[in-house]
């Protein structure tokens, strides 16, 4: 029920504008550590390949720990000192991760590679080379820790993406 509260939520704070690319997803970590957001673009980029942060319109991820919400971020809440790294696969509908910077196979969405820079009473997401997880006020949450490279879709607004009804694939 919560999970259908927030994505109808999601769908109706922001609807798209015309000519923008909106999609939601849903991340499993383990341990009951589970994450949904939502990305949006301008549509012409739409099978362009990789797209990074400079490219997005709008991003918000939601943390919840065993379905109870346990923090959010927003790209509206970026300041010189947040981590903010996002690439995203335009062709395959996508999150690369289990990589590098470099590479385009990274994610670092208010958590640093240490996933611990999140903000007191902050949340982020890191999906780098080690393992996806989360960060909670400041500190590394290795209880979500999931292998680095376990995909990471992306699914069009408005389909049921439940992170509760999930098995985690690690």
């Amino acid at each position: 029920m919560r999970h259908l509260a927030l994505t109808t939520a999601i769908c109706l704070a922001a609807a798209a504008p015309a000519g923008a690319a909106r999609y939601q997803f849903c991340w499993i970590g383990a341990s009951g550590y589970t994450m949904e957001g939502v990305i949006e673009f301008p549509d012409e980029l739409i099978g362009t390949g990789i797209i990074t942060e400079e490219d997005i319109t709008d991003f918000a991820i939601y943390g919840f720990l065993d379905e109870i919400l346990i923090g959010a971020w927003s790209m509206k809440d970026v300041t010189p000192d947040t981590t903010w790294e996002l690439y995203f696969d335009t062709d395959t509908l996508e999150f690369p991760t289990g990589g590098y910077s470099l590479d385009m196979s990274y994610q670092a969405w208010n958590a640093n590679g240490e996933v611990n820079d999140c903000g007191p009473g902050g949340f982020g997401f890191n999906g780098g080379n080690l393992y996806q997880d989360v960060c909670v006020d400041n500190t590394w949450i290795q209880d979500s820790s999931i292998e680095p490279s376990t995909p990471f879709p992306v699914f069009p607004q408005g389909v049921q993406a439940r992170c509760a009804n999930a098995v985690p694939i690690s």
